[in-house]
């Protein structure tokens, strides 16, 4: 087999990122906070930022023997026709893409001392290990994920619900 010239292989390779799209990120994959109200789910409070987690579906590949004609055994047990099979493979969808919205602290709100407070609070609980310096970094992100994943928001975006369960947001009284 001939292989393309290696400058026709960067061409091709520069060709396929140039048609793939990417969220901005301030972290380790991160996409930044959703703030513009178009942007957000269907019935949310003007004036609300919100960020949002999509869990990709898990597909697994299945194969089966299908029996197409079963086989011949005389009376004595001699087989005299083997039976013919088929194979079959199909792909199956084990568990659901998700989309999971949620209200986060929206962007203005988050200032160098906020996200200090961020980290301070994720390394009281063991989750954080770097310095306060107030910067929403990979670091600083990754403890967000690690305190917000038992709650079941794999995601490194703080929310509101978890901003409020480390006391840095007030909790809104039921009116």
């Amino acid at each position: 087999m001939k292989r393309p010239p290696f400058a026709l292989l960067t061409l091709m390779m520069l060709g396929l990122a140039a048609c793939q799209t990417t969220l901005p990120t301030t972290g380790v994959g991160e996409p930044d906070l959703v703030t513009r109200l178009e942007a957000a789910p269907p019935g949310a409070a003007p004036g609300t930022c919100w960020g949002k987690h999509v869990s990709p579906a898990v597909i697994e590949t299945v194969t089966e023997q299908i029996i197409l004609q079963p086989a011949e055994i005389t009376s004595h047990g001699q087989v005299l026709q083997p039976a013919l099979y088929k194979t079959e493979t199909r792909q199956a969808i084990v568990k659901e893409r998700r989309v999971t919205w949620f209200e986060t602290p929206c962007a203005a709100d988050q200032t160098p001392d906020f996200v200090g407070s961020v980290q301070r609070a994720l390394a009281a609980r063991d989750l954080y290990r770097g310095p306060a310096h107030g910067e929403m970094d990979a670091r600083t992100r990754a403890a967000i994920r690690r305190f917000q994943a038992p709650e079941g928001l794999d995601s490194g975006i703080l929310s509101l619900a978890a901003a409020r369960k480390l006391g840095l947001i007030s909790v809104e009284p039921n009116t």
